[in-house]
C-alpha cells in the first residue's frame, strides 16, 4: 500500500476541521433551527469521512440514519414547539395585547 499524498493529507485535515467546527457550531448556537441544520450537516461531513476511510456501507447509512431520518425528525420536533416569549399571540386583531 502506498502512502497518502499531500493532497490526501490535505483532504483529510480540512474534513478533520470542519467536522470540529460543525460540532463546536452545533453545541455552541443559542438558536435550535441553526443547530438542527448544522448537525444535518455535520452528520453529512461525517459521511463523507467514513467514505474516505473505505467504509462504504457504514457512510450510507450515517447520510440515511444520522443525517435524513434523525435531520428530518429534529426538524419536525422543532416545528411542534412553542413559540418562543415574544413571538407567539402577543397581540389581538387591532394591535391590543391579549388579556388587556
Amino acid at each position: 500500500m502506498a502512502g497518502l499524498s499531500l493532497l490526501d493529507w490535505a483532504l483529510d485535515g480540512v474534513l478533520a476541521l470542519l467536522l470540529l467546527w460543525l460540532a463546536w457550531r452545533a453545541l455552541s448556537t443559542p438558536a435550535l433551527f441553526r443547530a438542527v441544520v448544522l448537525f444535518i450537516a455535520f452528520g453529512l461531513v461525517l459521511a463523507l469521512v467514513w467514505a474516505r476511510l473505505f467504509a462504504v456501507d457504514v457512510a450510507l447509512a450515517e447520510m440515511a440514519i444520522g443525517a435524513g431520518v434523525t435531520g428530518a425528525l429534529l426538524l419536525a420536533a422543532l416545528v411542534r414547539l412553542a413559540p418562543p416569549i415574544g413571538r407567539g399571540r402577543a397581540h389581538g386583531r387591532n394591535g391590543e395585547r391579549d388579556g388587556a
